[in-house]
This record gives structure tokens, sequence and C-alpha cells, in this order.
């Protein structure tokens, strides 16, 4: 059933003020702009851009849903409600409507699905829902992961992975579809083929980020109750430990796969990981509680929020440079960058999303 909801987009031209970060001042043409500011029934948790034209924000157990806009317009396309029949999708064990709690998306390559976590699920044979705070030996109820199908925008498909998982990211060969789970510290490793979960990655506490190199042969996953990213071999299943340093969050890869960047939560900094060298090559601090991050097309600029700073921070990748800081909203928490439209987009936990154009760097 669709639900409609009550939505508004309101259009404000700002100007941000930028954090001056040579002897001349940021250009206006290059500046971080306001477009809208998109409110209604959402608590986004996090929002995700296809690159063919869409954006989803995830709205987890306060709102039960996940909302579609249309990436030039900014409308609404969709609300899709997170209530399932497990049945309907082959999953034997369960009876009756289920509902779910989506918290983070990842669109396929080819964008015919979009493939969402749930941090946890309701209903008949759920009785034990995950908490932030966790481990292994609690014994809290697996999830699932659903599938979009993006041209009914209708789930069609469910997975059962681990407890309360977060981050999901699909291979670009489009093999597989990986998702941490944060309470069973380890990480699903699920065949598009197969449609069925072929490999459970032990991390240690708290797998979160994502992220895989553009030939699909490496998965990088950052360990935030730790230190290390893990850089798992997609065919061999092999490790190698990366020290990017402590609470590593989110992870994005530079275009050429040259370096992994990593924001550290605790320390409110974006660290660049040269991935030839072994080492962290640049540091800098963008702001309290570093969450979510992206980067532009071309690769020249990293998109940041901190939480409990309220700010989104724009980062020259060649130099990490901070060219522009904005209060952005109350606990900003997740950031995406639609490149058709050149927008980046954040995720207010408060129930709205920021919409703003960008130029790039200079």
């Amino acid at each position: 059933m669709r639900i409609c909801l009550a939505w508004a987009i309101s259009l404000n031209l700002i100007f941000t003020s930028a954090i001056p970060t040579s002897a001349e001042p940021l250009s206006e043409s290059f500046k971080l702009k306001l477009e809208a500011t998109i409110t209604g029934d959402i608590s986004p948790k996090s929002v995700r851009s296809s690159n063919t034209g869409f954006i989803s924000a995830h709205n987890m157990m306060y709102r039960h849903s996940v909302t579609i806009y249309d990436a030039q317009s900014l409308e609404l396309v969709k609300s899709i409600s997170d209530q399932v029949n497990l049945k309907d999708f082959g999953i034997k064990g369960y009876s009756g409507l289920h509902r779910g709690s989506p918290v983070e998306g990842a669109f396929s390559p080819d964008g015919k699905y979009l493939y969402v976590t749930n941090y946890a699920m309701y209903g008949k044979g759920f009785n034990r829902e995950g908490t932030d705070r966790c481990n292994p030996g609690d014994n809290y109820d697996r999830s699932f992961l659903y599938r979009i199908d993006t041209q009914s925008w209708s789930i069609d498909a469910a997975y059962k992975v681990g407890v309360v998982p977060k981050v999901v990211e699909v291979s670009p060969d489009n093999k597989f579809v990986l998702v941490s789970n944060w309470c069973s510290y380890d990480l699903s490793i699920i065949s598009t083929e197969l449609g069925k979960v072929i490999k459970t990655v032990k991390i240690g506490a708290y797998p979160r980020g994502i992220t895989i190199s553009s030939d699909s042969q490496y998965a990088f996953v950052a360990q935030m109750g730790g230190s290390v990213v893990h850089k798992i071999n997609l065919v061999s299943f092999e490790r190698e430990l990366l020290n990017v340093g402590s609470n590593p969050r989110a992870l994005v890869l530079s275009p050429d796969n040259a370096y992994l960047y990593a924001t550290l939560n605790a320390a409110g900094r974006v660290i660049a990981f040269d991935l030839t060298a072994n080492k962290v090559v640049e540091s800098v601090k963008t702001g309290s509680a570093a969450r979510s991050l992206d980067i532009s097309a071309d690769g020249s600029a990293l998109y940041v929020v901190n939480y409990t700073s309220d700010t989104l921070v724009k980062v020259r990748s060649s130099d990490f440079k901070i060219l522009q800081k904005i209060k952005v909203c109350n606990e900003p928490i997740g950031v995406t960058y639609e490149r058709l439209q050149k927008r980046v987009w954040v995720a207010c936990y408060g129930g709205s999303i920021k919409v703003f154009s960008d130029s790039l760097s200079q």
C-alpha cells in the first residue's frame, strides 16, 4: 500500500560562510549553496544517490519508511512502507506481517534495485531488538536486508543477515551485496546470482562503513570499535588490516582507487590513507563526531557531516584544506553527492533533508 506523505519543499538561497584556507577567500562560484529544505513525515538516518536521477532516504523505526525523491525536481516520488510478509519472499519460519526499520541503502550499479538494511524487525518471531551497545553473546534477533525494485518502487526480496545490520554496498560488477552487522561483529556477503548469503566474515567490534574498489576485487570495511579497516579480497576472502586511526566510521575511495578516505568519529577528523604506501598521509579536523562522508564524481572534494557540531564541511582532497564549513541543521547524520545535478544532500535526524548546489572546488 502506498502511503502518501504530507511534505513540503522550501527554496531558500543563502550565502554560507566559508572557512578561508589561503590568502584568497573562496570564490562565491565554488561555494555550496542551499537550494531546498525537504520536510514531511521523515526522520532520515541516511540518504543515498542512485546516480540515475533518484535519492533515497531511510527513516528507521521512527517512520517505518523509505522515501524516494527525484534528484532534479526534488519532488517526492514514492514513500515505501517497510511492512512485509516474509513468506512472500520464500522465507520460512515466519507468519503474519512484519515491519522493519530502514537505516542505510545502496543502489545496484545498473540502477535496477535499491538494497536497504533494517536495524531490527518487528512482529511475530522477533522479540529481542538489538541496541547500539552490544556483542554477539547478547543473542539479539537477526535482521533482514530488503531489495526494492526501482521500476515499481516496491520491496521484492528479503535476505536474512546478521544482528543490527548497518551499511550496505553493492560491488560495481553487481556480483555481491555486502552488509556490515553491528552487533554480530561480522560482514554478510550476498550473491546476487544465488540470492542468498554465501559468506560471513568475522570483523570484530562494531563493523560499519563499506566501500568497494572499482574493479570489484577488494572490499574495505571499517571496524568502528577499533582502529583498523579490513581490506578483504572478494575472490579469496583473505584480508589485510589497515591502521587508519581510532573509531573509523564511514569510507569512500578516490576515483582512481589510490586513496581510502575515512571519518574518525571520536576524533572528529577525516583521513586519507595511501593504499600504495600503506599509511595515513593526510588528516584534518572537521568538527565534533564526524559521521558520514561522500566524494564528488571527479574526486576533487569530500563532503563530511559532523553530528554534534551540526556542520557540513567541504574538504579539498588534493591538500585536505577545508574550503567551507556550514551550520547545516541539528544532528546531520547522512550525506550523499548526486552527480547528475551536482548537488549534496544532507540527512538531518530531526526530520528534514537539506539540498545544496555545488560547483566543486577551486
